[in-house]
């Protein structure tokens, strides 16, 4: 008998399973398969069953299946997959068709698996407390909800109710989840939910109508309507649409996902179980699945769960923080320190600068109360501890201050010397630069050993990545106090060392740079923008450097060459930084923020500036480059440079270069992150296609040695 699964039936013969695996949670690996099989052989054989509660011991409900053996299975081992996936669903079956009525009685998360087997249950109650979240999550992986979730969803709620939580992977709370029919109660601790279930129970006896599953009813119709209703062929053909504009066919679970729902519109309940195991088991042998499962799920976990901070055992608190320059940096640190009961005080030039940043952070928590996220009481508490001050005293006793100003090393050497020593005994100064050395900021420090970058990422209330750099002379003391900053700010913190640009700035620069270099060449900027889109970057390459505006880009490489970081005869692209030149001085094209750069913008939208083909366009040159080229030309700019942090020591471990390129800089989801991209095409195919590249484009598409090495020992980058 197994002891996982704890089985007490009581005096009005109600059966409450309690489950309980071995670990922190219950997953559903071989032990709880098995463990339930036990249990349901049991319960089958009781000859007066009234009824079944399925709860947990556990602070989650289900956590939901073992991705250790999602990501090892191959393609070739599609069946296999396929008929352990028909096994669990079988189980998940004989709930719905035990002869008594089953409540499943959420305590907590109930996410992927969780709530497919919450589905299988007649009812549904959950505790009203925050640490409840209910959905099907499995998309952000790569894969679909493989245990019934997209037929019992779809068939519960009907199909436009269904999708956005099917194909967004939308995360609820208990009301929420109340409102939109998933459960059918609420409790407001463990004592009511089990005396809840147990009501229903005798409230609904065997025979009832609510003993039984809506779609095991005679006459059952999924709320909506099938295929055949009116209106449903233009639904699914919007939704279709909807998702290709979304995914633009670089991601495949979606696309499986809709096909799955559609198929439930069309068939019996489990005929449809069965296509949906059958799209899952072609869907977990995927490259594009197994990327997003090491990324998203084991990489993020290592990141998040501190593998790069040195082992000090003492988690260190910020409780005063200050922050230099309320620009639109600063604002974004301040408002998300506040939030989380850091005080801080802004210091600028004047009370008005200053202002603005308390005045960013007023809107921002507005807008969080409004959508229900913040209190009133709780955004007015964080507001006040934002202090406004031009008096450098005013950081007395700070923790940690952070520099926030623009991209001056003499402006910064003037206020590290200006307020280093208001830090309290041990106190961490901390710069945002995003493409200054560490260590020549450093330079004007008493205690480089207490110095750190922290580079944020804008908006900064709403970007999670915080890039973490070390100076030469930084400590490992530093290095953990300043990671346990970032999660207390709730960042996910990637830890890399010294260079220019560092990791992340370096590397987005690399396909800007490209793309300027293919207008240069020849190239329409049309073409170059929709090609990359296809790559399944958020917007094109030129659109991104008018964001990043090309006067701040020049800015930054001439302040490089002042500081003797890098030479103008190295540049690997020198006809693209010629043409932002000539654009910029010439033409006054210095970005978005400075009227226009390669894109002319208006109140209907934006458009490719208009006299750019005029100037560059080259139609023998454009007709002779194929997509291909111009695609990979993109791509393997940014993977190289990643290659090279890696190789240099930049970059500290892979994962968080596949994290910092996900989250930071826009790698596409399918990839897995840069670094994880070369695994998937393949190590000696990627150094093949870069010397391919090489020959027509010149060695910046050189692969790095390190791929060589790899190969040579037949590894990956892992």
């Amino acid at each position: 008998m197994n002891t996982e699964f704890i089985y007490q039936k009581d005096a009005d013969n109600i059966v409450t399973v309690t489950m309980d695996m071995n670990g922190p949670v219950n997953a559903i690996n071989d032990g709880f398969i098995a463990a339930l099989k036990e249990t349901l052989d049991r319960l089958e054989q009781e000859p007066d069953l009234a009824g079944v509660i399925i709860t947990s011991a556990k602070k989650t409900f289900v956590a939901g299946g073992d991705l250790n053996e999602l990501i090892a299975a191959q393609p070739g081992q599609e069946e296999g997959v396929f008929t352990r996936t028909q096994m669990i669903k079988s189980l998940f079956r004989r709930i719905e068709k035990l002869s008594a009525p089953s409540v499943a009685a959420i305590n907590g998360a109930a996410l992927g698996g969780g709530l497919e087997l919450a589905l299988s249950c007649n009812c549904r109650i959950a505790v009203n407390h925050r640490s409840v979240q209910l959905g099907l999550p499995e998309v952000g992986l790569g894969l679909l909800p493989g245990g019934g979730g997209i037929v019992r969803l779809t068939s519960l709620i009907g199909f436009q109710k269904a999708f956005p939580y099917l194909m967004d992977g939308k995360k609820i709370n208990a009301e929420k989840a109340l409102s939109e029919g998933f459960i059918h109660a609420l409790a407001a601790d463990q004592t009511a939910l089990l005396a809840t279930a147990k009501n229903w129970i005798i409230n609904n006896a065997a025979g009832s109508e609510g003993a039984s599953q809506p779609w095991d009813r005679k006459g059952f119709r999924i709320p909506g309507g099938n295929e055949s209703s009116p209106g449903m062929s233009q639904q699914i053909a919007m939704a279709s649409a909807a998702l290709f504009k979304k995914t633009r066919g670089l991601l495949p679970a979606p696309e499986f996902i809709l096909n799955t729902m559609v198929e439930v519109l069309r068939v019996d309940f489990d005929t449809a179980l069965t296509i949906e195991s059958r799209q899952f088991s072609q869907l977990v042998t995927r490259p594009e699945a197994k990327n997003m499962i090491n990324a998203f799920f084991f990489q993020m976990n290592q990141v998040a769960g501190g593998k790069s901070r040195p082992k000090i055992a003492e988690k260190h608190t910020v409780k005063k923080l200050g922050v230099l320059g309320g620009g639109m940096m600063g604002q974004g640190i301040a408002m998300v320190a506040a939030q989380v009961g850091i005080e801080v005080v802004i210091k600028d030039v004047s009370i008005e600068s200053a202002a603005k940043a308390k005045a960013y952070a007023e809107n921002g928590f507005a807008k969080l109360v409004a959508k229900g996220r913040m209190t009133a009481e709780d955004a007015s508490r964080a507001l006040a501890r934002i202090k406004l001050s031009v008096d450098v005293a005013d950081l007395q006793g700070c923790d940690f201050i952070i520099e926030a100003v623009f991209e001056n090393i003499e402006l910064k050497h003037a206020l590290v010397k200006e307020a280093e020593t208001m830090l309290a005994d041990g106190g961490v100064w901390a710069s945002n630069t995003s493409t200054l050395p560490i260590t020549r900021i450093a330079a004007a420090s008493s205690k480089p050993e207490n110095f750190i970058g922290m580079h944020f990422f804008s908006p900064v209330d709403r970007m999670p990545l915080l890039e973490i750099i070390c100076g030469e002379q930084t400590s490992d003391e530093t290095l953990a106090k300043a990671f346990d900053l970032a999660k207390q700010l709730r960042k996910m913190p990637i830890v890399v060392n010294d260079a220019p640009g560092f990791y992340t700035s370096r590397t987005i620069s690399t396909p800007i740079q490209e793309a300027a270099q293919l207008i240069a060449e020849g190239v329409d900027a049309v073409r170059i923008e929709n090609v990359g889109k296809s790559v399944g970057w958020p917007v094109g390459p030129l659109a991104l450097q008018d964001e990043v505006s090309q006067k701040l880009s020049l800015d930054i490489i001439d302040a490089q060459i002042a500081m003797g970081l890098r030479k103008p005869e190295d540049d690997p692209t020198p006809q693209g930084t010629a043409l932002m030149r000539c654009l910029l001085n010439e033409h006054g094209r210095g970005g978005r923020v400075h009227g226009g750069g390669y894109y002319e913008y208006s109140e209907s939208g934006k458009a490719i500036w208009s006299k750019l083909k005029a100037l560059y366009f080259k139609e023998a040159v454009d007709s002779a480059i194929s997509d291909a080229d111009i695609r990979d030309r993109l791509l393997f700019r940014p993977v190289i440079e990643s290659l090279v942090c890696l190789q240099d020591g930049v970059l500290r471990s892979v994962a968080d270069g596949n994290i910092g390129s996900i989250m930071g800089i826009g790698a596409p989801s399918w990839t897995g992150g840069y670094l994880q991209f070369v695994n998937t095409y393949g190590l000696e195919r990627f150094a093949e296609r870069c010397t391919t590249l090489v020959e027509a484009y010149g060695e910046r598409f050189r692969a790095p040695a390190i791929v060589a090495d790899k190969i040579a020992e037949g590894a990956n980058f892992n």
